[in-house]
């Protein structure tokens, strides 16, 4: 009903009255109100000597010139026959409040220009994160606008894992699981960032060869400089008790907070860094110990601990320090938690308990090369080997708990970002194991939803692949067309000599004719449905519409894909979609 009414909303009208209530300096406290008119001047009021009397002018959403004059008296409003709230009125104008308007239309509005050139910005939508390709879309290249993304500050993200070295969510279990979604997008990210951000500024702060380092070693500490024939290099080997003392002083700089290591531990162990703000007077400490502990934070003396997984040969150890300090205080302070500024932390010193070997401390700006191939080496050892995919391991519920599916469900979502992640791995380092995990993952597009896979039919004819493989199906649209990307990205890869290519490119294929096909459901005239289970469930439900950060995604998914393929109705569709978010409505009968 908002929605309709919406439509026969006189915008023009709207914008004029909320610009004149600006000269009334207030919409909560009106005194007074002047009258509106356009054009010229009413000649029967003029003064004494013939002269137009002052007025004050403004102008209105076209910029033709309108004048103010007069008061306004307090006028009740009654909305819809339920609600009465009090709107100011002149002899043929009603001025309504614009915080009674925001929340009716759900839209926004600011006081803007200050003294010097005061006016009031509508905002129909919110526009942060539209995308225009300014180049086709490569396969080899930035996904898309993930460049943007910043998973780890996402408040769904419980911290980045010391023991797998990817993102945990907490959307559907407060105790933090792995979910294929966000690790995929975090290595995305990362990818895309490494091609479009400015290269890392890195500091050498001990490679055993060139830069020793500064080291504070206590005398009942075990510690010697060895060559190691297998790496062909010199390493640094500890044994190290609690009651002794290992520390290598780090020179902090400005946003070097990317800590990097070579480390090898044998058995267990503990990494302390210290931390200091700025800012204030602490020093934070931050533990990365051998535990199954994901992340816990006893008190602030304690410190944040980190669990670190027991030793398992070499391994390249990269924390962002920032973030794991922001996550630990964000358990440990709650809402009060301390804004942290990341220019103004600085690394003191790292310190090490335990035996094993280190190489190669570095502190950096960035480290996107390995935080991306963190995230494709835990899809390659995280995969089913019988399905081919990577299961979600918590309880989805849709629709008011009409839709539920039980821990162990896979998403084409997950596995269309996952071949994503795969293929450019692949490409990157050519390493096999990549593109044998890849290969594997398309295996749950040839298989039912009913039967554990992604694949369902609308109305027995169109192929779709489930983000949600729900029974009766939902239909979700972004997650239907990140499959599509997924599978474009592994078929361009293989190339058309390879003789999986011909498959992948027919699931492919499949899905786009389905997706030009069905575009035309998702389109509500004012924005997009966010998926089809209004219809899929027997008209039960309202329609879910996509709130506008779904809706720009899907604005964003669409403009992607026309530079891909050449069918009219990608951009057609997605231009339309954006004028939505200008007010635009499509037109009545």
């Amino acid at each position: 009903m908002l929605r309709r009414m919406s439509r026969r909303l006189n915008v023009r009208l709207v914008l004029t009255c909320a610009l004149a209530g600006l000269f009334c300096g207030s919409f909560t406290f009106w005194a007074s109100c002047p009258r509106v008119r356009s054009g010229a001047p009413d000649p029967d009021m003029v003064d004494e000597d013939g002269e137009d009397p002052p007025v004050k002018t403004a102008r209105d959403i076209k910029g033709n010139q309108v004048h103010v004059e007069g008061d306004c008296k307090n006028l009740p409003c009654i909305i819809n026959g339920e609600d009465s709230i009090m709107c100011r009125a002149s002899e043929d104008e009603v001025f309504v409040p614009f915080t009674f308007l925001s929340q009716y239309f759900e839209v926004e509005g600011k006081l803007r220009g200050g003294e010097t050139d005061p006016h009031f910005e509508w905002i129909h939508a919110p526009k942060k994160g539209l995308y225009e390709p300014q180049e086709p879309y490569d396969p080899k290249g930035a996904f898309g606008w993930f460049s943007n993304y910043n998973v780890e500050v996402r408040d769904r993200v419980k911290c980045i894992s010391a023991l797998h070295d990817v993102p945990v969510s907490t959307q559907w279990s407060s105790s933090g699981y792995l979910y294929p979604i966000q690790i995929a997008q975090y290595a995305l990210s990362h990818f895309s960032k490494n091609l479009t951000d400015p290269g890392p500024r890195i500091t050498v702060v001990a490679d055993s060869d060139q830069v020793i380092g500064q080291w504070k070693i206590s005398p009942n500490s075990f510690v010697q400089r060895i060559y190691d024939k297998q790496l062909s290099t010199n390493i640094v080997e500890f044994h190290v008790s609690k009651e002794g003392g290992m520390e290598l002083h780090l020179p902090g700089k400005p946003a070097e907070l990317v800590l990097g290591m070579d480390l090898n531990l044998e058995g267990e162990g503990k990494i302390t860094v210290a931390v200091k703000d700025e800012d204030g007077p602490e020093v934070f400490q931050l533990h990365y110990e051998t535990s199954r502990d994901l992340l816990t934070v006893e008190s602030e003396k304690e410190g944040i601990v980190y669990g670190l997984r027991i030793g398992s040969g070499w391994r390249r150890f990269v924390r962002d320090l920032f973030f794991d300090l922001q996550k630990g205080l964000a358990v440990m302070e709650g809402k009060r938690r301390k804004r942290m500024t990341r220019s103004r932390l600085t690394p003191l010193s790292i310190s090490f308990v335990g035996k094993g070997h280190v190489d190669n401390v570095t502190l950096s700006t960035t480290d996107h090369v390995t935080l991306f191939f963190q995230g494709a080496d835990w899809f390659v050892s995280s995969q089913d080997q019988d399905s081919g995919g990577w299961p979600v391991p918590v309880e989805r519920r849709l629709a008011q708990r009409q839709l539920i599916l039980k821990p162990g469900w896979h998403s084409a979502m997950a596995q269309g970002q996952a071949l994503s992640v795969l293929a450019r791995a692949f490409h990157a380092s050519k390493n096999e194991k990549y593109l044998d995990a890849a290969l594997k993952g398309v295996n749950p597009f040839r298989v039912n939803s009913s039967d554990g896979g992604v694949r369902t039919y609308f109305l027995d004819k169109f192929v779709f692949y489930e983000e949600y493989p729900t029974v009766p199906s939902s239909f979700v649209l972004n997650g239907f067309i990140y499959s599509l990307l997924g599978l474009f990205d592994l078929a361009s890869i293989l190339g058309p000599t390879h003789p999986s290519h011909e498959s992948v490119n027919h699931l492919y294929q499949e899905g786009l004719t389905s997706l030009l096909a069905l575009l035309p459901l998702y389109d509500t005239g004012s924005g997009s449905v966010y998926d089809l289970r209004h219809f899929t469930l027997g008209g039960g439900p309202p329609p879910n519409l996509a709130r506008w950060d779904y809706h720009v995604t899907h604005i964003n998914q669409l403009r992607l894909l026309a530079t891909i393929e050449e069918h009219p109705i990608l951009s057609s569709t997605a231009e339309r979609w954006f004028s939505y978010m200008n007010g635009h409505r499509a037109p009545h009968n």
